[in-house]
This record gives C-alpha cells, structure tokens and sequence, in this order.
C-alpha cells in the first residue's frame, strides 16, 4: 500500500489589534520606569563605611595630582592611579543628583500602580525593594489585610 504524502497547513498568523499593541506598548513603558527609578534608588542608596564629601575628595585629588608631578617610576604609577581613582569618585558624586530621582519618582509614580497589579507586586515587596512608603501611597499602592481582603492604606514606617 503506498504511502500519501499529507499536506501540512501552517497556522493562520495572529492578528494584534491596535488596542492590544497600544496596551502592550504602555507595559513596556511602564515597566521600563520602574525599572529605572528602582535602579536610581539602589545608586544612591548610602553605601558602608565614612562617607567622604566633595570638596575632601576635590583636596585628595590636588595633593595626588602634586605627588604624581613629583613622583617616578611605580611611584609615579600609583599616583596617577590614585588621580584616576579620585577623578571617577569625583564624577560619580556629580552624576548622583537629587533631581534626576525626583524626575523618575514622578514617573514610577504613575506608572507603579498598573505595573503592580499586572505582575502581582505585593506592598510589602515593594518596600523590601526601597520604595518609600510615602512613594508608595502617592502610587496609590496599599497594604492588602491578608485575612480581610481590603485595602488600608499607611504611612511610612
């Protein structure tokens, strides 16, 4: 008995509606706001150790920059290490501005709320991640009562 070749059908392709890709669209955006504001606070989070101001890394950097002039040989290295060191810290204090959390708070403020209920964040996972409680409650993110079922919303800790 011969075998018959059988024709193989290809699925139909998917259509996306406009309203699906608009939707999709506004959670990519939203998620790449949270992301970023989420990123910013893990940057400015205060880091161990003294914290050294700008103006005694701006005198570390003119005494290095005098003992590399003088300085040779590995010496001479190593201080010009230590000025390269103390230029990237000095550039990294004036990246960390207040305003630019502040642009990005507004953002995951809008954004949070819709970003949250998609992906099933709860309150307290996002206060594990850093986000302020007053944030939070400008999001219109809540506290959700395990046993109740409702919503109540708090302050900051």
């Amino acid at each position: 008995m011969p075998i018959m070749a059988t024709k193989k059908t290809t699925p139909a392709k998917r259509q996306v509606s406009d309203t699906q890709k608009a939707a999709m669209a506004a959670g990519r955006e939203a998620a790449r706001t949270v992301n970023a504001y989420l990123v910013a606070l893990d940057e400015l989070r205060p880091k161990r150790g003294r914290q050294v101001s700008r103006q005694e890394l701006d005198k570390r950097l003119a005494e290095a920059q005098k003992e590399a002039e003088k300085a040779v040989g590995t010496a001479r290295l190593l201080a010009l290490q230590l000025v390269d060191d103390l230029e990237r810290r000095i550039k990294a204090v004036a990246n960390a501005t207040t305003n630019t959390i502040d642009h990005l708070e507004e953002g995951f403020v809008k954004s949070a709320k819709s970003y949250s209920d998609s992906k099933g964040i709860s309150y307290n996972t996002w206060r594990k991640a850093g986000v302020p409680a007053s944030v939070l409650k400008r999001a219109g993110i809540t506290r959700v009562s395990a046993r109740t079922g409702t919503r109540t919303v708090t302050g900051p800790k």
